[in-house]
């Protein structure tokens, strides 16, 4: 297992809106892509947290994210958004995009999203739980599905042609543990391979298979060719299907592969459906309620969708997250290279 340092939430959050800005992305922007990538570290979701700072300033470089673009409506009706993302930054668009929905719902009890021209907008889980702090049921999917190579094979094949596609949902609980569902369609999102690959661990078995299609826990075969196979075997295939079907509906369709894909996000204001507060109470009860159910052997007690995360970030908030040597060290690099001090004087807030 390789080392790794542990570093507070604020410092990883400084250091990371500190190259961002020097690799020519606007202050506000650079301080919502770090609040949001060091959120998933906070949240125990290492996968889509700081390990993605190195690959956004090489895209930056590269061209590929457009660091000062600003997300834009381009068309709407009354319940309906249609955001174009000018390859900025795909967080600070979903956030926008989530606020700009959440103030469509309030109008008119429902508002959906579709986009376009996107780049990776990090834990879906995020946006969930900002619909949720706003009192609004959220449901938001990211589906890819096409005849070329990708990263997950469907039900039965022997070769990928589908994305992780992830799914979240984020539903009100009046406290700062709201009711979140987030997982890809695939056993494990791809992010959780470059995080075992970064700290030198096995992946868990049933997770991907090599070029040949034989069953392996070594993250490197999925970089020579391998994949990833969807969980729940034909119902999670099913389910990736779905959600790339309904990305779709922005218009997301190329013939020449065969492929449809894109971000949807379906907001609900509760309070048009029904009182807020009370809603919110009879949620907590029911969760409270199916977590008071006594624990099968081998485990110390129930579980519901976002205790995991609201106790992750508890912990890490007073203990600081755990960022892989390997990754540490790219930073190092970028730093360097665009004259960032990562010292902690420098880096504290």
């Amino acid at each position: 297992m390789t080392q790794s340092n542990r570093h507070s939430a604020s410092y990883l959050r400084r250091i990371s809106r500190n190259l961002f800005a020097a690799a020519g992305t606007p202050e506000d922007i650079a301080a919502t892509v770090a609040d949001i990538l060091v959120n998933a570290n906070l949240a125990g979701h290492d996968s889509h947290g700081v390990q993605f700072v190195p690959m956004y300033l090489d895209r930056i470089e590269a061209g590929e994210l457009k660091p000062a673009a600003r997300p834009e409506i381009v068309r709407e009706t009354s319940t309906t958004v249609h955001v174009d993302g000018h390859y900025g930054f795909g967080h600070n668009m979903s956030r926008q995009a989530m606020d700009w929905a959440i103030e469509r719902a309030r109008r008119t009890a429902v508002c959906c999203v579709t986009f376009e021209n996107s780049t990776h907008i990090g834990r879906l889980g995020e946006y969930a739980e900002q619909a949720a702090r706003a009192g609004c049921v959220t449901v938001i999917t990211l589906g890819w599905a096409s005849d070329g190579p990708s990263q997950v094979v469907p039900f039965g094949g022997a070769r990928g042609c589908l994305g992780t596609n992830p799914m979240a949902v984020g539903i009100p609980t009046g406290d700062d543990a709201p009711f979140v569902i987030d997982f890809a369609t695939s056993v494990i999102a791809g992010g959780k391979i470059l995080v075992a690959r970064d700290k030198g661990v096995d992946l868990p078995p049933g997770a991907v298979v090599d070029k040949d299609g034989r069953p392996s826990t070594d993250p490197g075969v999925y970089f020579d060719g391998g994949s990833l196979l969807p969980f729940g075997g034909h119902k999670g295939y099913a389910l990736s299907l779905y959600f790339s079907l309904m990305g779709g509906l922005a218009g997301g369709f190329a013939g020449e592969h065969s492929a449809m894909s894109g971000l949807f996000m379906q907001v609900y204001d509760v309070a048009g459906f029904s009182p807020l507060d009370e809603y919110q109470r009879q949620v907590r009860i029911v969760l409270d309620a199916i977590k008071a159910t006594p624990p099968a052997p081998g485990f110390d007690e129930v579980l519901v969708p976002g205790d995991f995360e609201h106790r992750s970030r508890q912990q890490r908030l007073a203990e600081g997250i755990e960022v892989p040597a390997e990754t540490y060290g790219k930073i190092e690099v970028w730093a360097k290279k665009l004259d960032i001090s990562l010292d902690r004087e420098a880096g504290e807030e």
